[in-house]
């Protein structure tokens, strides 16, 4: 989604929590199982996710899933709630390889950058939305150690837009107040089929 202006060369402009090669897109091995990501205005991606407590092989697969999901796509980023799944757990790819935060939380942000964003939860939309140019997360890994992950540009973004999924924020959050309320009312009528062509 943001990277055109970024990753020119090889990637795709894509509907995503953010985008992805397609090479690495097609390089990850279908061997689990993926999920059907849930879309706007799904009640789950509302909802705040809950503290992971147990580092144990459910959590393994889980995420095993969800990059398979992500990849597929394709996105860089997907959050468990997208999934239906409300647990504190994400996971990306910025273009160095796949990592997963679980328990994250954002401990410093700078600068800002407004950049086109889109979502996997509000498919073939994208907004000129602006965050924070650089942001530090903390968190823990799979085997439940600290992790910390950093970054501006897309990095950044990623971070920032998949922790808010992980406290039950959409992207729609950051448009601006009358902005926010067309694509509200543009999207609720799609969902009940009243979207008509004139």
């Amino acid at each position: 989604m943001w990277i055109q202006s970024i990753y020119e060369s090889h990637t795709r402009h894509i509907s995503s929590s953010i985008t992805l090669t397609e090479t690495r897109a097609r390089k990850y091995a279908p061997a689990m199982a993926m999920y059907p990501i849930r879309t706007f205005p799904d009640p789950v991606l509302s909802m705040e996710a809950s503290v992971v407590s147990a580092f144990d092989d459910d959590l393994s697969r889980l995420v095993d899933d969800m990059l398979e999901t992500m990849y597929e796509a394709p996105g860089v980023g997907l959050a468990a709630p997208q999934i239906g799944v409300l647990k504190r757990v994400f996971v990306a790819d910025t273009g160095e390889g796949p990592f997963v935060m679980i328990n994250p939380r954002i401990i410093e942000t700078s600068g800002s950058w407004k950049f086109e964003e889109g979502c996997l939860s509000v498919p073939e939309r994208y907004w000129q939305i602006k965050r924070a140019d650089y942001t530090r997360a903390e968190g823990v890994g799979l085997d439940g150690l600290p992790v910390m992950f950093e970054g501006d540009e897309l990095t950044g973004r990623v971070l920032q837009h998949e922790i808010d999924h992980l406290n039950g924020t959409l992207l729609l959050a950051h448009l601006g107040t009358r902005v926010r309320k067309q694509v509200l009312r543009e999207l609720r009528e799609e969902s009940l089929g009243t979207n008509r062509v004139l």
